[in-house]
């Protein structure tokens, strides 16, 4: 007899925390969770939203759950997008296609839902090519050598006249971070980024947390004008490391952003000018960071950590390829194959620098690809000529991927700073 697939449906409150201890158990951590966690961790989810396998008799072999999320996208606009997070599947139940159908049912209720896009962080580079998902934006993180980096700590003040760098308390970053966060996403250069909510906050800030969670207080500074407004933030840990009876402090950047260049900079001088302090570890960056040619030495700081981040399937292809700015005028047929049979097709994007249009068509293809790499192309780091060499992606018309990188490569690389 064969046994009964298990069944993929909607978390109930009674199997939450079963469907918590199997998530854990895919990542390869301990199942035993006191009620406290479960049940903070059970307030910060969407009960629709949480799916799980489950066998006949109640087991849970396999989790995923969404969240709504707002991506920014070239020229600031920003759009909705389904973002998939606590996806395992069980060593018991591998290879079974549970994964698949999990997937297939998240993204037709989100396309069916409103949601231009997903998003997701990969914790595994194999598995998302096949739904869809292309590697979107890359993150860099250096360790800095403070005494090397050439700074000179007796000018560690803001450039600009009448700013000023303080430490405030969680009340405060958290009420004036959380206005500067939404501002930032805004900007036209800052696409990748993500909206954070109420509750991200109150995590950042530890007024929500529960036992075993890293409870390391951390440093909070707001980098404010000359009037008196924030333009930056950073957020970072310090230890006790001495060597020889000397200390060599080791400053881990949590949180660090920025709506103007000379708050940046003021911040990164100020963190390489703290007494004490021989390395400052940067924490996920973007690739074209100000790091490390912020510094008079850029040879003090070293890449440790180089990798892909934010991966992004599209669901509404018109829609998302007009949401986004163009910087020239121009005109591409995209034949899209989409492995789960949700947003192929043949598209034609007239793109210009006051606004873009983008409609299914029946003229010959310029340019032919899977979704994920349309993907990857849509926030601007990776470009169609190198696909093509790569054989991502077909050149049906001589100079259509010259013409898509002119159209969407953007001048800053995008970044995600957070995980979801």
């Amino acid at each position: 007899m064969v046994p009964s697939a298990p069944d993929i449906r909607t978390v109930s409150e009674e199997e939450f925390p079963q469907w918590f201890r199997a998530l854990r158990a895919g990542f390869l951590h301990s199942r035993e969770v006191s009620e406290e966690e479960i049940r903070v961790r059970r307030d910060g989810v969407i009960p629709e939203r949480v799916l799980g396998a489950f066998e006949p008799d109640g087991r849970c072999a396999a989790t995923f759950r969404t969240l709504p999320q707002r991506l920014t996208v070239p020229g600031g606009a920003r759009v909705a997008s389904l973002a998939v997070t606590n996806v395992t599947v069980l060593p018991t139940h591998r290879r079974r296609g549970l994964l698949t159908r999990m997937m297939r049912k998240a993204l037709v209720e989100g396309k069916e839902r409103g949601d231009v896009c997903s998003t997701l962080d990969a914790a595994e580079y194999p598995i998302y090519g096949r739904y869809g998902y292309g590697p979107a934006t890359w993150t860099t993180e250096w360790a800095v050598d403070a005494a090397h980096a050439g700074l000179d700590p007796r000018r560690s003040r803001p450039d600009e006249e009448g700013a000023r760098i303080d430490l405030v308390d969680a009340e405060e970053f958290r009420a004036r971070g959380a206005e500067l966060h939404e501002r930032v996403c805004a900007l036209p250069d800052r696409q990748g980024m993500t909206d954070r909510t109420e509750r991200w906050w109150k995590l950042s800030t530890g007024e929500i947390g529960w036992p075993g969670r890293d409870s390391t207080r951390p440093f909070r500074a707001l980098y404010r004008d000359a009037d008196g407004r924030p333009q930056g933030l950073l957020t970072f840990t310090t230890d006790e490391n001495w060597e020889h009876n000397a200390p060599r402090v080791n400053a881990r950047v949590r949180d660090l952003i920025a709506a103007t260049s000379a708050a940046e900079r003021a911040l990164w001088h100020f963190l390489l000018s703290l007494d004490w302090v021989a390395t400052v570890h940067s924490g996920p960056r973007a690739p074209d960071s100000l790091l490390p040619l912020v510094l008079p030495d850029p040879r003090a700081a070293r890449v440790t950590t180089h990798t892909d981040f934010l991966w992004l399937r599209p669901l509404d292809v018109p829609a998302l390829l007009a949401a986004r700015a163009y910087p020239v005028s121009g005109s591409l047929v995209l034949e899209l194959a989409d492995p789960m049979g949700l947003s192929g097709g043949r598209f034609l994007l007239e793109a210009s620098p006051d606004g873009a249009d983008c409609v299914p068509t029946t003229r010959s293809a310029d340019l032919s690809m899977g979704v994920g790499a349309l993907g990857s192309l849509y926030l601007g780091d990776e470009s169609a000529s190198r696909l093509r060499e790569l054989g991502s992606l077909v050149e049906e018309r001589p100079g259509a991927a010259a013409l898509a990188d002119v159209l969407l490569r953007t001048a800053r690389r995008p970044w995600a700073p957070d995980e979801f």
